[in-house]
């Protein structure tokens, strides 16, 4: 059975969530707070985490750092904060997906269901580091890209992003993550470099760069690897 710690200070939303989620045979424990929250997790060890922001005890990204000092379950987070500096915050502080409130059950459901799916999926291992798409392949070991049976040339720098992003197919990487790794955190806020360097990627690898199919961007926060 899949758990699921929902940290929410709404008893209205928390009872909504406790009946939906239970419906559908999930394990749910629940948190008012981000001190119950925490001590919750380290005890039970939930699989995934729903977590609202506002909490009143602490700020839920606070939470969300403390969570991700030791587990890579999936949170996702649900606020009723719109702006985007909010939602970049949490996904720069480790959360994997961002729901604004209001927000239909369906859509957090199926969001849930994601997530965990990418939870199960066999991790990239020495032996599995072969990644196939209609369009190219990537071998993650020997670091060799190949699009239509002919070697595709990256420069370090563009290899060095394209592996971040392949190696987590699916997940929203933050711009701010991108910069930090690849170029230090002196240029964190160079974003026209990954613009540059994305664009070049697209060029070499899709086969339509101005609509692309597998390295997807998403405006103001970052960008995903579709499979």
């Amino acid at each position: 059975m899949t758990r699921v710690l929902v940290v929410e200070d709404d008893p209205q939303l928390v009872r909504a969530l406790v009946i939906n989620l239970q419906a559908r045979k999930y394990g749910v424990d629940t948190a008012p707070d981000g001190t119950t929250a925490l001590r919750i997790a380290a005890a039970r060890q939930p699989d995934v985490v729903l977590l609202d922001l506002g909490l009143p005890d602490m700020d839920g990204t606070d939470v969300l750092r403390a969570l991700r000092g030791w587990t890579r379950v999936p949170i996702l987070v649900l606020s009723a904060r719109r702006a985007s500096g909010e939602k970049v915050a949490a996904l720069d502080a480790g959360a994997d997906d961002y729901i604004t409130k209001p927000f239909s059950m369906d859509e957090l459901l199926a969001r849930l269901r994601a997530a965990v799916r990418r939870t199960e999926d066999v991790p990239l291992a020495p032996h599995t580091t072969l990644v196939t798409t209609d369009g190219f392949t990537i071998d993650l070991l020997a670091k060799k890209a190949t699009r239509g049976g002919h070697d595709v040339r990256l420069t370090p720098t563009e290899w060095h992003l394209l592996e971040i992003l392949v190696a987590n197919p699916g997940r929203l990487i933050t711009q701010k993550h991108l910069l930090k790794v690849v170029w230090g955190d002196s240029q964190s806020n160079k974003t026209n470099y990954l613009r540059v360097y994305m664009a070049q990627l697209r060029r070499k690898l899709e086969a339509d760069p101005a609509h692309p199919r597998y390295l997807i961007t998403e405006p103001g926060m970052g960008y995903r690897f579709e499979s």
